[in-house]
């Protein structure tokens, strides 16, 4: 167990951090600059958290979302904006051992948890096309409607620099059209509700060796659909992406940063069409 030291009345004193404060210390410390800056320099570049803010950090179980809990947690402790935090975590229809998984690491990074069910899963099962599309929608209208149910004005997702990147090219490559995932968007469905993604800018293999470092194990995919049939994550069309990117950069190791760049610096005199809402347009229009 880590110690740190004090200095009383010119005698050194040790105090002793429990596992959790050791946790808090190395995202702090250990990995600052992969982490905590980066989830800083999100938070601050796209303007996600204002003065007063009760925003509903959304668990799923996984790495990304119990590591995003703690750094909106250590930001609303020593941060200069006051704001508040509710940590929910919805139950879609986990198994056993994944909701006790969950229970086990909220108790171990101490963070209050408020569980509610769905039945997500018992209505995806039932479904044949596209219910992953349909589980997705599903998960965020739930996640919005019981924020909105606390009090809160936003909702946090803990999606990760690698998701966007792939989102780009999962989008080219699969749904013929040049997106992005965007840090922040406001909700359709709910009005003056937001949603928000402090962690855009941190790495997934910084998380990954954030929780190796302090011996976590969080729950991975617990989609009974995907565990159950030929479309599994092995098949799925996001690893198709990892493994590309993946070979690509053997030989150029900035084409992550290249790629979200260029989500910045699109160029429209350079393009063939584009649509802003439901308006299309085509460089022929004004050629």
């Amino acid at each position: 167990m880590m110690c740190r030291m004090y200095i009383i009345h010119g005698k050194k004193m040790s105090k002793q951090l429990s596992r959790c404060g050791e946790i808090e210390r190395s995202i702090i410390k250990k990995f600052r600059k992969q982490i905590w800056t980066k989830f800083t320099s999100a938070v601050n570049e796209f303007d996600l958290i204002k003065k007063d803010d009760k925003i509903a950090v959304c668990i799923s179980g996984g790495k990304d979302s119990m590591l995003m809990a703690k750094c909106m947690q250590e930001l609303m402790r020593h941060g200069h904006t006051p704001f508040s935090l509710e940590f929910i975590v919805m139950n879609p229809g986990y198994n056993q051992e994944n909701y006790e998984k969950i229970h086990e690491n909220a108790k171990i990074l101490e963070i209050p948890v408020h569980f509610f069910d769905t039945p997500i899963f018992e209505i995806v099962d039932s479904i044949d096309d596209s219910p992953c599309y349909l589980c997705a929608r599903m998960r965020r209208g739930y996640l919005y409607s019981k924020a909105k149910e606390l009090g809160c004005n936003k909702i946090a997702l803990g999606h990760h620099f690698d998701d966007v990147v792939e989102t780009v090219l999962l989008s080219m490559f699969y749904g013929s059209e040049f997106k992005t995932m965007l840090p922040k968007l406001h909700s359709t469905n709910f009005e003056g509700m937001e949603l928000i993604r402090p962690l855009y800018f941190v790495r997934e293999e910084d998380i990954i060796a954030w929780a190796k470092y302090n011996s976590l194990d969080f729950i991975r995919c617990a989609c009974r659909f995907t565990a159950e049939s030929e479309h599994n994550e092995e098949n799925s069309k996001r690893l198709e992406i990892k493994e590309f990117l993946k070979k690509v950069r053997e030989k150029n190791t900035n084409v992550d940063y290249n790629i979200y760049k260029s989500t910045c610096c699109v160029n429209l005199k350079t393009v063939l069409g584009y649509k802003n809402e439901n308006e299309k347009h085509w460089f022929l229009d004004n050629f």
